[in-house]
């Protein structure tokens, strides 16, 4: 007790002495020096397997009540480490997602920010303009679709700069290569990802006319890559992302230009291949990279056994996601060419929009089991599949409320889980399926539901997500890629181990957080 108390007023004196004094060598205590008996306890008696975990601790109260409490209780065996953990923030234990989780998403903006760099010869990186926001982890060029969601996220934190810098990004592929890629790297160009260039520029305040002007020029050359196949469907179902539907209606599937094995999963793509001989290799490789150009890739929804990767026929799909996004488009460049003073134009695409949507209704809507499902051009039937894709048309206003209403109710019976919206029903492994979650996904579902006279649901999904999100940043200190949001833990399966950064996950939490201020609490 004496030599504590000594101790004490060792730490009373520091308090007094000089600045030069107090940062003399001499005069700075380290942990030993501060701690005494409960660190000989804690170092001696293993409580963390790292001797340096306890001496990187941070106190959360002045050493010296710490020091007076201990010496009062005592405490040993695992009473001792409740004591530390009470006292300290122990790296790897409990320091991790203390933090208010909307403030943490805008500190991590600046950390997946990246100026323009001109590529090094013979290196796979696509230049761009101007500053962009990557997703994180092994992620580290924009990726097309992700980009949408993280800019949600950039728009409500104040973040309008980076908006527009990343739309001037993507005008810029669109007029250097026809459309926008995967991700801006070689490997990408030969396949796109889901279209949401068109709602990208819904975010935008910019009000130049130039721009204006470029922009809605880029968003036709988008659809002219994702239509320029239909001059070649004569006695044909399909020809590149293009589909005759049984009536002769025109719709679109997700496809890539090459058949070889995806540079970045080759090879991985020549194994699942060789496991779906006698299948021709070609073939195989096309629909995994159509599998990749959907976004889910991979998941039951794109395999005819769900059990088996090789078994993917992507382009057999007329997928009801890809299609809504298709019809907002062509709604957009029908109002922006009518804005800028193009009639022929808006005519043309009001047109065009209003030929999908009765396709869609026809092909993809399935009232009998209340749900909008994927068209499977093999079998000329509607999938079986019931998947969070089905919401789209509730997203981009393509629904009726009639239509809107039988959804919500299947989204209520099948796709809600404890930590939010379930992707699919499946579990097979495949990390598009049960049980992870996607934020993209989630915010699809929250915003047309809550367009479409859902706005509880619309709610108490956000509110479960929240949940997860807040769960896991509590436990890692980590926004993350995907999440089980049945156990409310990070996702898993795929090609890759779980990333974290993570844009579109920071996009959507930030956003959810805007609309419905009063769930923070659920966030932290």
């Amino acid at each position: 007790m004496i030599r504590t108390l000594c101790r004490f007023a060792a730490l009373a004196s520091i308090a007094t002495m000089a600045p030069a004094q107090q940062n003399s060598p001499s005069s700075v205590r380290s942990p030993a020096d501060l701690y005494g008996a409960l660190f000989d306890a804690v170092q001696q008696g293993h409580v963390f397997a790292d001797g340096k975990t306890f001496v990187d601790a941070v106190p959360k109260r002045p050493a010296e009540a710490i020091m007076v409490d201990y010496v009062r209780a005592k405490p040993a065996g695992p009473a001792l480490k409740a004591f530390v953990l009470a006292n300290f923030a122990v790296p790897g234990e409990n320091d991790r997602g203390s933090g208010d989780l909307r403030t943490h998403v805008r500190t991590l903006w600046p950390q997946l920010v990246r100026q323009p760099v001109a590529p090094v010869a013979g290196s796979s990186t696509l230049p761009l303009p101007a500053p962009y926001v990557v997703p994180g982890g092994r992620f580290r060029e924009i990726y097309y679709w992700d980009s949408y969601f993280t800019m949600l996220g950039l728009k409500v934190d104040g973040q309008q700069p980076l908006v527009e810098s990343m739309l001037d990004n993507f005008t810029s592929l669109i007029e250097r290569y026809g459309h926008i890629p995967n991700g801006t790297r070689t490997y990408y160009l030969s396949r796109s990802q889901p279209p949401y260039y068109a709602l990208m520029l819904d975010l935008s305040t910019n009000t130049d006319p130039e721009v204006a002007k470029r922009r809605l020029a880029a968003l036709r050359v988008e659809h002219a890559f994702w239509m320029k196949a239909t001059v070649c469907l004569d006695g044909k179902p399909a020809c590149l992302r293009v589909v005759r539907m049984p009536d002769g209606s025109v719709l679109n599937r997700y496809y890539d230009d090459r058949d070889t094995p995806r540079d970045e999963s080759y090879a991985e793509d020549v194994a699942t291949a060789a496991k779906a001989a006698p299948r021709p290799v070609a073939d195989t490789q096309r629909n995994l990279r159509a599998g990749a150009e959907s976004g889910w890739d991979f998941r039951s929804r794109w395999l005819r056994d769900p059990r088996s990767l090789a078994t993917v026929h992507t382009t057999d799909i007329v997928p009801v996601d890809l299609n809504s996004l298709l019809w907002a488009m062509e709604r957009r460049i029908a109002a922006r060419c009518q804005t800028g003073g193009d009639a022929p134009c808006a005519a043309t695409f009001t047109t065009l929009a209003a030929k999908r949507k009765t396709a869609i209704d026809r092909y993809l809507w399935q009232a009998t089991t209340a749900r909008y499902a994927d068209w499977d051009l093999s079998t000329r039937k509607p999938t079986a599949s019931i998947n969070a894709a089905m919401l789209h048309p509730l997203f981009v206003g393509l629904a009726s409320q009639a239509q809107a209403k039988a959804v919500a109710a299947t989204v209520r019976k099948s796709l809600v889980a404890e930590g939010g919206l379930r992707t699919t029903t499946l579990n097979t492994g495949q990390q598009w399926d049960e049980p992870n979650g996607w934020a993209p996904l989630q915010w699809v579902a929250i915003a047309g539901l809550a367009r479409n006279g859902e706005p509880a649901l619309a709610k108490d999904i956000a509110k479960r997500w929240l949940g997860t999100v807040g769960a896991a940043y509590a436990e890692t200190g980590k926004m993350l890629e995907k999440y089980n949001i049945e156990q409310r833990t990070p996702g898993g399966g795929g090609e890759y181990p779980v990333q974290d950064g993570f844009g579109w996950t920071n996009g959507v939490t930030s956003a959810i957080l805007d609309r419905y201020p009063d769930l923070a609490q659920r966030a932290k």
